[in-house]
């Protein structure tokens, strides 16, 4: 039994979160797997993979479990029990809906509420009970068990979760001492062999090879995606397992497919070994992740950025804007800077970034290298604890009917912002770089290479004095904002 799939999420690779507590399916695109249906730890000792992998399995496989969970009030086509429609495809659900026997599953009378179930998978980490899955094999879950190689079940008890990061620590109590394996120590290259093991859609243990395909993969299910591509074969119910290096030690989490068909295409998504220790160190003290806080809204240099602002190089991040009362604003950061280093480390990009800030202990001060107005500067920055939520920008308002005013060089018209604030886009002209760049109608342009705008006549001034043959406009759109590079010679 399982749960349903999630509601699906579109990502660069289309990622479709899949509800069977096992390894998240990216289905046509990107799953987490859902829940499906040990060894000691041992001095590092590579086995030969021409040899087979029976030695390293006989190793390991004790301290791989299965992560058995229950659930209140699912309906049945979030996996109560007797048959379900949830492997049915769409298109073909109105075809079966006709017939009494399976409108709804079970009974024909629609959707039925219930208790649910789903399986994923997990490993000891500790000869004490601790156990490493995934936060979405065990969310929302009323109980958990855990079952061994052996077919032993325990209860367990959920320490914490991070969704953030989709990893959760569970825990289970006995009279003995559980097989634990260990994380790596040195990251997983690409190339290196892998073994994957877990409960794939809850037959218990299996274990699959193949190589790490590729690292630093971005899935879009967080803000710190980091995940190892690796081809071992995956399914639903692998969710929270381990993947193994030659000498046995956990180099990742299972977490996601991408799948166009719902099964195993080759392409599997783990969470690293060093992302993973991080949070459980921090679940196992504190129930919870406590990570480092800027307050500061963020974007990747492209080359027409950098271009515009005299860099050498399209890397760093820079900033759009500025959260009130934040570290950010507290150290003096402004719109415009662009953060080249943190702690004496270069910043790659936005992703790095933000991943290098949550790094950080709240509380602790920190040099950061910027590039403002051409001109490099080093701030000492306190960082925070990061809020639960952050204050939604306050929404711009409809732009007032005033009389439009052209500036056909960017392919825009302009007119100002109702609220006295910036310059509203009331028209962009499709064929224009603008409108390849994304700005739309209802977007306000606030400022115009580090000038504040607050009618057309400022931006054109403003686009005049700029030297450089690109322009940066910051621009707000919704409840964010963000820069924008236009060339000046052209829409």
């Amino acid at each position: 039994m399982s749960k349903s799939p999630a509601t699906p999420r579109k990502t660069v690779l289309g990622l479709l979160a899949a509800g069977l507590l096992g390894a998240t399916v990216l289905t046509g695109s990107m799953t987490l797997l859902p829940p499906a249906p040990m060894a000691h730890a041992e001095a590092a000792q590579a086995i030969d993979p021409s040899a087979g992998f029976a030695d390293l399995v006989d190793r390991v496989m004790p301290a791989v479990v299965s992560v058995d969970v229950k659930f209140a009030n699912a309906s049945a086509e979030d996996g109560a029990a007797g048959p379900s429609m949830r492997n049915v495809p769409p298109e073909l659900r109105d075809f079966f809906d006709q017939f009494p026997g399976f409108k709804g599953m079970p009974g024909g009378k629609g959707p039925q509420r219930g208790p649910s179930a789903g399986t994923g998978s997990g490993f000891f980490i500790s000869a004490d009970g601790y156990v490493v899955t995934n936060n979405h094999v065990v969310k929302d879950a009323n109980e958990v068990m855990v079952r061994t190689q052996n077919g032993d079940e325990y209860k367990a008890t959920v320490i914490g979760t991070d969704p953030k990061t989709d990893l959760a620590l569970i825990k289970v109590k006995a009279d003995k001492a559980f097989p634990f394996v260990q994380f790596a120590d040195t990251p997983a290259r690409v190339g290196d062999w892998v073994m994957a093991v877990g409960n794939p859609f809850g037959l218990g243990g299996t274990v699959t090879t193949g190589i790490v395909s590729a690292r630093g993969r971005d899935i879009g299910s967080g803000p710190y995606d980091d995940f190892l591509q690796i081809d071992a074969s995956i399914n639903k119910g692998n969710s929270g397992g381990p993947a193994f290096n030659l000498a046995g030690q956990v180099i990742g989490v299972n977490t996601a497919i991408y799948s166009p068909s719902g099964g195993s295409v080759g392409i599997g998504f783990a969470i690293p070994a060093n992302i993973t220790r991080d949070v459980v160190d921090s679940l196992k003290a504190n129930g919870a992740v406590t990570r480092g806080w800027l307050g500061v809204q963020i974007q990747p240099v492209t080359q027409d950025i950098a271009d515009s602002l005299g860099l050498k190089e399209a890397k760093g991040a820079i900033i759009s804007e500025v959260t009130q009362d934040s570290p950010g604003m507290k150290a003096g950061l402004k719109s415009g800077d662009t953060i080249l280093k943190l702690n004496g480390e270069e910043v790659a990009d936005a992703r790095d970034l933000a991943r290098k800030v949550a790094k950080v202990q709240p509380g602790k001060t920190v040099p950061m290298e910027i590039m403002r107005g051409g001109k490099p500067m080093t701030l000492d920055v306190a960082i925070g604890t990061m809020p639960g939520q952050t204050d939604a920008s306050a929404k711009p308002g409809q732009p007032a009917q005033n009389e439009s005013s052209a500036l056909a060089a960017l392919g825009l018209k302009l007119q100002s912002a109702p609220d006295g604030t910036g310059v509203a886009i009331t028209d962009v002209d499709p064929d224009s770089v603008a409108s390849q760049r994304g700005l739309q109608p209802g977007d306000v342009i606030l400022e115009v290479a580090g000038t504040q705008v607050n009618n057309p006549a400022d931006v054109k001034d403003a686009i005049a004095k700029v030297a450089a043959n690109r322009v940066l406009l910051l621009v707000k759109s919704g409840d964010g904002q963000r820069f924008v590079a236009l060339p000046k010679d052209k829409g």
